[in-house]
């Protein structure tokens, strides 16, 4: 592979989330978004007509499927890699996406830092060259691409909870108060609210007041569509 800068394509049928996976990109260093589509036809065209080295890869798109996309660019010797960024669960389709030499799987919905991860462990994967002095330096090339440890949660939060209350959410488009969520999680209401901040603090989801006929206003939380939108696998 070349060294300098990573030029990626999103492929991604839903234009917010294409949009938002473009911005993720080029905030990374050493990344450029060269691109966003909604199709696989769009995809081959572009890459037609320019370098790219990284495909962020959607599975579920309009005129075909992604991993057999990526089978046919593999086949065709095409030196392109390619992150999958899907909703499927399904284990037997992240064996098949290994088998394709797909470098990293990314679950939707995600924020920002959890794809900058994934793409600076690449960029690491990538810059590794030259000839392997022993076992070692293999296990180093090929930890790179192995994911990190989830990151910690602030002390009292869970992440069973934590992804009980971020579905609720995801699940309201008018968006939940920290009452509401408390009832629908079977929480405390303060016990909801310090989930719902966490995920603002992570930018998944975003508060604004809304005022009532007396008292104080009350916060009403609401997904963050750029934190990964959920659309067909």
């Amino acid at each position: 592979m070349s060294g300098g800068e990573v030029r990626v394509l999103v492929v991604e049928d839903d234009q917010v989330a294409a949009d938002a996976h473009a911005l993720y990109v080029d905030r990374v260093p050493g990344f450029t978004a060269v691109g966003a589509v909604h199709s696989l036809a769009e995809a081959t065209r572009v890459l037609e007509r320019t370098r790219v080295d990284l495909l962020l890869l959607d599975l579920g798109l309009p005129d075909g499927n992604g991993l057999r996309f990526a089978r046919g660019l593999r086949a065709a010797g095409h030196p392109v890699d390619v992150i999958v960024v899907t909703s499927a669960r399904d284990l037997a389709v992240v064996r098949e996406s290994v088998s394709l030499g797909v470098v990293q799987y990314v679950l939707k919905p995600f924020a920002f830092p959890t794809l900058r991860e994934r793409l600076l462990r690449y960029a690491e994967f990538r810059a590794t060259a030259g000839e392997a002095a022993g076992q070692d330096d293999v296990d180093r090339a090929m930890a790179a691409l192995r994911a990190p440890r989830p990151a910690e949660l602030p002390k009292g939060l869970s992440a069973p909870t934590l992804d009980r209350v971020a579905a609720l959410l995801r699940a309201a488009p008018e968006g939940l108060t920290a009452a509401g969520a408390a009832e629908a999680a079977g929480i405390s209401r303060i016990t909801a609210r310090r989930y719902l901040e966490h995920l603002v603090d992570t930018g998944r989801a975003d508060r604004t007041p809304r005022y009532g006929q007396v008292g104080r206003p009350e916060l009403h939380y609401r997904w963050l569509a750029a934190a990964g939108s959920v659309s067909k696998v």
